[in-house]
């Protein structure tokens, strides 16, 4: 038993050994499955790849961010509360359609998104404080690209018919600004959390 352990031991070590040397990230955290670099503290300050890492793990939030919010739009309000459909201007058929091309679509965002962070962590190159503030950037783009292009000016939808739309348009709009303001400040917090 005791082979075993010094054995996996070894195995261990010679894989960091490997990793501090090919990808040069000298030093990572495993926290809750995920290894991220933890930044300039550790002599990172000017280095080009990890800022490289940081924008891609943002931009692989905002891709899960705008494919769980695309859910949550199309779960909440198309399927449990039936309030309209994507492209609410044809028949019932194509309406349930064109929910399903959003269904695709944001399961899409999900599952690209998520690898892309997947593969960031297995190298340990994830930079979390980065895509907590892309996951939010993601939610509150979705937001407010369907409560202004899609409801307002493209017209596809509303959010709710037979009533006065102007209260959802607006706590719809309201939402995805909060969003967006999360978002700015996670990223002003990482990118000052960079520069020390």
């Amino acid at each position: 038993m005791s082979q075993f352990v010094a054995f996996r031991a070894t195995l261990v070590k010679k894989r960091f050994e490997e990793l501090h040397v090919k990808r040069r990230v000298p030093i990572f955290r495993q926290t809750f499955g995920f290894r991220y670099v933890l930044g300039s503290q550790y002599g990172m300050k000017n280095d080009a790849h990890t800022l490289q890492n940081a924008r891609r793990s943002l931009w692989a939030a905002v891709l899960v961010g705008v494919g769980v919010m695309a859910a949550l739009d199309e779960i909440v309000f198309h399927q449990l509360l039936q309030w309209h459909h994507f492209f609410d201007f044809s028949t019932p058929a194509f309406g349930i359609l064109s929910d399903g091309l959003l269904h695709a679509f944001e399961l899409l965002a999900v599952v690209v998104g998520v690898s892309l962070l997947l593969d960031l962590s297995q190298r340990g190159w994830l930079c979390v404080a980065w895509a907590k503030a892309g996951f939010f950037l993601g939610m509150g783009s979705f937001q407010l690209f369907d409560g202004i292009i899609n409801h307002k000016i493209l017209r596809l939808h509303q959010i709710r018919y037979g009533v006065d739309p102007l209260m959802y348009d607006l706590t719809w709009n309201a939402f995805a600004i909060g969003f967006l303001l999360i978002g700015f400040w996670l990223l002003r917090r990482a990118r000052s959390g960079s520069r020390r």
